[in-house]
This record gives structure tokens, sequence and C-alpha cells, in this order.
């Protein structure tokens, strides 16, 4: 007599044998569905990284055209470009005109300037922010800021009388 296992395996019926292991083809069918889904992962990944990277570079226009807005203390009109970190910026600052400011037959006693700053990066990325700023038409330098050509806010003399 032989070995009770191998007794066992001659009497089982061909459904029985085939249990007990898997397949070269079943192995090879597993090893594919793993390879899909190892490539699908990555490439998630690396999508998430470009996502990342354009998140950043999102924030960083934004916080670079935050600030060359802040940067304007006194608005006058004009054309500003230049380039920092990777990033190109326009400021662009007009006036605009605001009737409603106006007393009819009055000098207006307020300025209104639009303040639009454009950063662009990476040939077709851009951001844009605007801001409008009110100043006085006629001001002091009390108030930090200057009076229009040919008017002296501040009396001569200096003294009382």
């Amino acid at each position: 007599m032989g070995n009770p296992e191998q007794i066992l395996l001659e009497t089982a019926s061909p459904s029985t044998r085939r249990e007990r292991g898997f397949t070269l083809l079943e192995v090879l069918v597993a090893l594919a569905i793993l390879s899909v889904a190892v490539v699908a992962v990555i490439q998630g990944f690396a999508q998430d990284l470009r996502l990342l990277k354009l998140s950043g570079d999102h924030q960083r226009a934004m916080q670079l055209a935050d600030q060359k807005v802040r940067e304007v203390l006194v608005p006058e009109a004009q054309r500003e470009h230049g380039a920092a970190a990777g990033f190109r910026w326009e400021r662009v600052i007009r006036l605009v005109e605001a009737p409603e400011l106006a007393l009819p037959g009055s000098p207006p006693r307020w300025r209104v300037f639009e303040i639009a700053v454009r950063v662009t990066w990476d040939e077709h990325r851009q951001v844009e922010l605007a801001t409008l700023r009110t100043v006085p038409a006629v001001t002091t330098p009390v108030l930090g800021t200057r009076a229009p050509p040919g008017q002296n806010p501040i009396p001569r003399g200096g003294g009382t009388q």
C-alpha cells in the first residue's frame, strides 16, 4: 500500500484535485488585474502632483497680485510691468468717472481709481485682481497725500493774526 495522501489523490475526482491550488491561467489573470490597478494608482498620484503644483503656482500668483495692489499708496493713472519669481505682472491704474460723487456745478470732492493687476506664468496661465480706491480730490499733507497742482492747502505766514 502507498501513502494515504497519494491514495486520496488517486481516488478523488478531477474537480477535487483542481481545488488544491491556482492554475497558471488564474495567476496570469490576477497579475494582469493587479498591473492595471498599480498603473491607475501611479497615474492618479502623478495627476495629484500636477494639480498640487498648479495650486501652489496659483496661490503665489494671487499673493503677488495682492502685493502689487497694496503697493499703491497714492494712485495716479499709469501702467507698470515687471517680473518676480518666475511670474510676469502688469499693473494698470486708471481714473474712473464717478458722476454721482460730485454735485452739479461743483468740483468733485473724490476721485476713484481702478487698480488692476494681471499676473501670468507658464505661457497660458494667469490671474487678475482688480479693486477700486477712492481718494479725496483736494488733500492736505496732514492726510499724507498731496494737493492738486497749483493749490497750496497750507496758509502762508504760519502764525495767528
